[in-house]
């Protein structure tokens, strides 16, 4: 899955139709995942995102890559040589691409909540902008707890969650003078779930928590926290668009890193 995020940093995108009463599934926005986000597309896969992976995860043996999307991820730690990666999705499209685009991982077709590996499969985990898009929280976080041996290496990567709380953006307000500009940030404490129009047409269902709730989610799976990751915005995504240069977007994490062990 390895999904999306709600849009550039101001409010998501509108098209004006009607917001469907159910997102579409994954396996509808496989292709369009795979053009907007993968083999370079993306400035925040590329210049962040991938390289934030190799570094949490270097020195672990057997990895594997919950929500691997098409496998992106996957191929460059298994590229980085010594080490074992097993990519694992609940998107047939996403599987498949990933499977023929090859470059060293083993690919399975399975969610976050039923891994099919046995305990203790591996010493390192990854799940990128997937907790975002998963509605049970707490069983995800025991699975990959379960697969982990102890003293394995987790690395969990989300849109950060005060950022990306419904109902908030980059605003540019034009009647003062000089214009301001500031982030409206909506009801962060209040869990919700929303679909969003990440792009023209594309619907995606995400599911907002607030930070606390994925830490005390680590430490009940038997996850201890060790260090948390807050990048600025890389170069290529304050390129993309004037507005983006403002020192407050420069300043303001999109991302969120969460990097936790096996007890």
């Amino acid at each position: 899955m390895t999904g999306a995020s709600r849009g550039g940093g101001t409010d998501a995108p509108s098209s004006g139709d009607e917001v469907p009463a159910r997102a579409p599934s994954w396996e509808e926005h496989a292709e369009w995942w795979q053009q907007e986000f993968t083999e370079g597309a993306d400035a925040e896969y590329v210049e962040q995102i991938v390289p934030l992976a190799l570094e949490h995860l270097a020195g672990c043996r057997r990895i594997v890559d919950i929500g691997t999307g098409e496998g992106q991820i996957a191929r460059a730690l298994a590229g980085a040589g010594g080490v074992e990666v097993v990519g694992a999705d609940p998107t047939a499209a996403q599987v498949a691409e990933a499977a023929r685009r090859g470059g060293g991982p083993l690919y399975v077709r399975a969610g976050c909540t039923a891994l099919p590996f046995a305990d203790a499969s591996f010493d390192g985990a990854l799940v990128c902008l997937v907790f975002e898009h998963v509605d049970d929280l707490d069983t995800s976080l025991a699975e990959v707890a379960r697969v982990l041996e102890p003293g394995g290496r987790f690395v969990c990567m989300l849109n950060h969650p005060l950022i990306q709380t419904p109902e908030s953006g980059l605003v540019v307000d034009h009647v003062l003078e000089p214009p301001e500009t500031y982030w409206r940030v909506g009801p962060y404490l209040r869990e919700a779930v929303t679909i969003d129009e990440v792009a023209k047409g594309v619907f995606v269902r995400f599911v907002h928590r607030p930070l606390s709730r994925y830490v005390n989610g680590l430490i009940a799976a038997g996850l201890d926290l060790e260090a948390m990751v807050e990048p600025s915005p890389p170069p290529g995504f304050l390129a993309r668009a004037p507005e983006y240069e403002h020192e407050l977007v420069a300043t303001t994490p999109r991302l969120l890193l969460l990097r936790a062990r096996r007890r």
